[in-house]
């Protein structure tokens, strides 16, 4: 059985400036367990920074609890704190001559003590978390000269390096292009199952998420948060509430976000693959359904609309808009 390393009950969170009070989250409970990849999803504004500062411990519940392993929150000293629970934040590094090795070394500061000098366990640490994220090659190069992508893998590695049970990552992803993107989900899920690491990642990626998620913490406005498996929220049709209004839905046979079409259908007979992307680019174009079929063919790749053949999507389009 996998143990829960953050509970929380019937929390009620947010903000007072002098006699203004702002209740921002209500009545969430929700559990995060070791060896799980957690993905926080929800809309900009919702909550989700004011709920990771009260896992933090940096605001105070105005109701209800936080729990870490067993143990309040706020009863943790801020070494213990540091000792059990790693932050990786969205703001960009500022990199200033630090080589990769030093970022990396600032995570053990709660192990150190008052000196900061490392001891030879402190660099066995500092080596095996510069491994566990494939970035040993870089740990002379200073930050300035890397990529943005192993930029991001060398703060996973300081966090590793700080040896806490719970990582909480805060968009992580967010300034990274998509393959990028893809490796860094992938690797926290990686670094979650083999080091038995409850972690928590804010993230607006849906398709991602989906992939690499073994639980999803859905926020959405006035309403409670929603906790499950992805592909259960999606077979539920709860993933939607990410998604309100009429205009977009989860479409659970294709994994993705997708435009609602309606009663816009087309009748296009041929190859599955190719007749879906020729209805996205229809539907893209604003073109209204045609009256006859449209016959569409793989290899090699054409389009047949009233007996004449076209060899092209973009040809295609073009004698539909003119």
């Amino acid at each position: 059985m996998r143990k829960k390393a953050v509970i929380g009950s019937n929390l009620s969170l947010g903000y007072q400036r002098g006699e203004l009070r702002k209740e921002i989250l209500k009545g969430l409970n929700f559990e995060l367990y070791s060896g799980q990849l957690t993905c926080l999803l929800g809309p900009n504004g919702v909550g989700k920074s004011t709920l990771v500062k009260a896992i933090l411990g940096e605001i105070l519940p105005w109701k209800g609890s936080i729990q870490l392993f067993g143990e309040n929150v706020q009863e943790y000293s801020s070494t213990n704190l540091a000792r059990t629970l790693s932050v990786v934040l969205t703001e960009p590094v500022s990199p200033g001559n630090m080589t990769v090795g030093q970022l990396v070394a600032l995570g053990r500061i709660p192990h150190t003590g008052w000196t900061g000098k490392l001891s030879k366990q402190d660099q066995e640490a500092v080596k095996k978390a510069l491994a566990d994220t494939k970035i040993s090659y870089l740990e002379q190069e200073r930050l300035s000269e890397i990529s943005d992508g192993q930029r991001q893998k060398a703060m996973i590695a300081r966090a590793l390096a700080q040896n806490g049970q719970i990582m909480i990552l805060d968009e992580p992803t967010a300034h990274l292009d998509l393959i990028n993107r893809y490796e860094i989900m992938h690797l926290l899920r990686e670094i979650c199952q083999k080091q038995e690491k409850a972690i928590l990642v804010v993230t607006h990626d849906l398709e991602i998420a989906m992939e690499t998620a073994d639980q999803f913490w859905l926020l959405t406005c006035g309403l409670p948060l929603i906790s499950g498996i992805p592909e259960e929220l999606v077979l539920s049709g709860e993933i939607n509430q990410l998604l309100p209004g009429d205009k977009f839905h989860f479409d659970p046979e294709k994994g993705r976000i997708e435009k609602k079409i309606g009663s816009r259908k087309w009748k296009i007979v041929g190859d599955p693959i190719s007749s879906f992307w020729v209805e996205k680019a229809l539907d893209k174009s604003g073109i209204l359904p045609v009256s006859e079929p449209i016959y569409v063919e793989k290899f090699p790749f054409s389009i047949q609309y009233k007996g004449i053949l076209y060899s092209s999507l973009s040809d295609f389009l073009s004698f539909l808009l003119a």
